[in-house]
């Protein structure tokens, strides 16, 4: 699954990356949750791609409306395809998700979870694949659209963390994954373990109460740490609830 990422790369790196023509005030965001409003890039009618923003969190259309439609964070890449939730965005509303690294949480033996985070070798941004859909009721002043993020299999490397893992696009794909011509063989190529070196090391468990959103989420522990209860007792766990693996 992916339940949280991080997006701390500056503006023009993102830019250069996903190549989409706005140029927004984009803060750092180093614990970026579910519900929340973050920069989605999809291709516009003109054939070029534009950032726009969104809520994390897709509501399927036939879905009960209201404050009990649960939003869907994950969408499983096996089965996106077919599944009722998905299937239209699939065909009809893909989009890029712009990120530089996301949190997961291993079991440890004495039941608690330790969080890890996980980015690119080198540190720069990446591309989940992402599906989206209009929200049937808008916040004030907030996003109209709510996108998801698709999961595959973990790699052998990162198995040991967790079993999945977000569908990270090479740039090469972009365009394949954007493009309203692709065929749906075509496109399920692309939802696969990412290929590229990853790094993986763990982080303190302030990452766990959404309300912090500090640059300390994103360091290493250090060795004396990686044993310590850096959380007070009771620290609540990252939320799955909407989470499709």
């Amino acid at each position: 699954m992916c339940g949280r990422y991080t997006l701390t790369t500056p503006l023009e790196g993102v830019r250069e990356v996903f190549d989409f023509l706005e140029k927004p005030n984009l803060a750092p965001a180093y614990n970026i949750a579910p519900t929340t409003d973050q920069p989605v890039v999809r291709q516009g009618a003109d054939g070029r791609r534009h950032l726009t923003m969104m809520t994390w969190g897709l509501v399927p259309p036939w879905a009960r409306k209201g404050p009990a439609a649960k939003p869907l964070i994950n969408a499983r890449g096996e089965s996106v395809a077919e599944k009722p939730s998905f299937r239209s965005a699939f065909a009809k509303r893909r989009c890029l998700v712009p990120a530089d690294g996301f949190y997961e949480w291993k079991k440890r033996e004495d039941g608690s979870k330790q969080p890890f985070r996980i980015a690119l070798e080198d540190g720069g941004p990446f591309g989940f694949a992402g599906l989206w859909e209009p929200l049937a009721e808008a916040k004030d002043g907030g996003a109209s659209e709510g996108f998801t993020i698709v999961t595959t299999t973990a790699t052998e490397a990162l198995a040991s963390i967790h079993h999945r893992m977000p569908v990270i696009l090479p740039p090469e794909a972009f365009d394949l994954w954007l493009s309203e011509a692709a065929s749906q063989d075509e496109l399920l190529s692309l939802l696969k373990p990412f290929e590229g070196r990853l790094v993986a090391y763990p982080v303190s468990r302030r990452v766990n109460a959404v309300a912090n959103q500090d640059e300390t989420l994103v360091e290493p522990l250090s060795g004396k740490d990686r044993g310590a209860a850096d959380v007070p007792k009771g620290e609540p766990e990252p939320p799955v609830q909407g989470s499709l693996f």
